[in-house]
């Protein structure tokens, strides 16, 4: 049981100092999975160890592969992962919790349908409430069976199959998740399994697939789609990776250096995955002064430094097709909005109903008890009024068990008139752990409320 932290952030002065945030959360759930299905090591530097990468790596210790953090006498872990082969999952003795992860728990469900075993998926509360059908649905195509609630709602029993059939799938909603649970469940069939998505989404599930081996195909269909295709029972070999930092960490502490005056910063090693950098695109977009740095290439994924000083923000209209690439980074784009002058619009958030929280409304709820003219569309768009001044603050913000609202309001706690407190801190951890130490060495001031 997870006890209630509450938190509060006060006005601050510059922001500055130079700084890695955590390891990229997206990356590391998938190099601790498919490590735990390639043959041989798989030698891991620079791990998100946050709760929710944490409890994937047990998983992955209960489905029969080893996955051990070492101390590299530097202060920084390397994980080694020492994989079972592909179609090798043993059936695990007890329940597979994957804490507040989403992410880790659609991603192992269509690793694990494609297996003979029977694996049941649990969660916190939080995640307990949110729907899993999107994934079972293509994964019952295949043949895989689930018995689960409502919704397909954790508690869930998986009971996979050594002999799931390929399958062409359109996506229905923009997601990463889905179309990765869909490739990773293929990886154990005799053929090819394609997945079809209107607009991009996060890449990374290829990305990887293809630097353990297996072969992954992009292509552009006539309407514009992409298809994207995994080639049934590949050899995967254990790999060395160098996971870059979080370009959804990073957003936090760069937004408090635009927000305060006489702020410089720069973050190292931050992923510049062309699909997950929206927020960095709108950022600019409106006026915000961040150089991109040393460019180059790690594991297949694009990495830059990114240096980051104070900038008067102006509203924009942020397109409906931006979403995929900054789902996770609504929260603290809309604190941006809220001391930016002028009118920010941000379209095509019905995703953001689903997250940890029904992100668009805990957002819209929390700017509007600190002062901040807010409006959400019956279009699932957020309008956010700035003046071209931090808003007056001097709130409680509710955040639902979900750290990016947790991180967001204590962001704009740092630029606020009066101080922004959450209700609960504690889930930061999940994804950003040692976030107030690292935030009050920069100079903002975050301490137990």
């Amino acid at each position: 049981m997870t006890h209630a932290r509450p938190l509060r952030s006060t006005t601050t002065g510059a922001i500055r100092g130079s700084i890695r945030v955590p390891g990229d959360k997206s990356i590391s759930h998938r190099s601790l999975m498919l490590g735990a299905i390639a043959v041989g090591e798989t030698v891991i530097h620079g791990l998100l160890e946050g709760e929710d990468v944490l409890h994937t790596a047990a998983a992955m210790r209960l489905l029969g592969a080893q996955a051990e953090r070492e101390d590299n006498g530097q202060g920084a872990g390397v994980w080694r992962v020492r994989g079972v082969g592909l179609g090798a999952l043993q059936e695990p003795a007890q329940v597979l919790d994957m804490g507040n992860s989403g992410t880790a728990a659609r991603l192992l469900m269509g690793l694990v349908a494609g297996h003979p075993i029977t694996c049941v998926f649990t969660g916190d509360a939080s995640l307990n409430k949110r729907p899993m059908a999107r994934v079972t649905k293509p994964l019952e195509e295949m043949g895989a069976r689930f018995v689960g609630r409502s919704g397909g709602r954790l508690p869930l029993t998986v009971v996979g199959s050594g002999d799931l059939v390929p399958i062409t799938y359109r996506l229905p909603v923009a997601s990463a998740q889905v179309k990765s649970a869909i490739l990773l469940a293929g990886l154990n069939t005799a053929g090819a399994t394609t997945v079809i998505e209107a607009e991009p989404t996060r890449d990374h599930t290829e990305l990887m697939l293809r630097h353990f081996g297996a072969t992954v195909t992009t292509e552009r269909l006539e309407d514009g789609a992409l298809a994207v295709t995994v080639i049934g029972q590949p050899e995967l070999t254990g790999r060395t990776i160098h996971v870059p930092a979080d370009p959804s960490s990073a957003a936090f502490p760069a937004v408090a250096a635009l927000l305060r005056p006489g702020s410089e910063l720069l973050l190292n090693d931050v992923g510049m995955n062309p699909r997950r950098t929206g927020l960095y695109d709108t950022l600019v977009e409106m006026g915000a002064d961040i150089a991109f740095e040393n460019r180059r290439d790690e594991a297949g994924e694009p990495v830059a430094d990114l240096r980051v000083r104070h900038s008067a923000l102006k509203g924009i209209v942020v397109p409906a097709d931006r979403a995929p690439s900054m789902i996770d980074e609504y929260p603290v784009l809309a604190a941006a909005a809220a001391c930016a002058e002028g009118t920010t619009v941000m379209l095509g958030l019905k995703e953001l109903r689903v997250k940890e929280s029904d992100r668009l409304a805990m957002v819209a709820e929390g700017l509007t008890r600190c002062g901040v003219s807010v409006e959400v569309g019956a279009d699932d768009s957020l309008t956010v009024h700035g003046t071209g001044k931090p808003p007056k603050g001097g709130a409680t913000v509710a955040t639902a068990m979900d750290h990016r609202i947790a991180m967001s309001f204590l962001v704009l706690g740092m630029a606020s008139e009066e101080p922004i407190s959450v209700d609960d801190g504690a889930f930061i951890d999940t994804s950003f752990p040692d976030f107030v130490d690292l935030m009050n060495g920069l100079g903002a001031k975050i301490s137990e409320a």
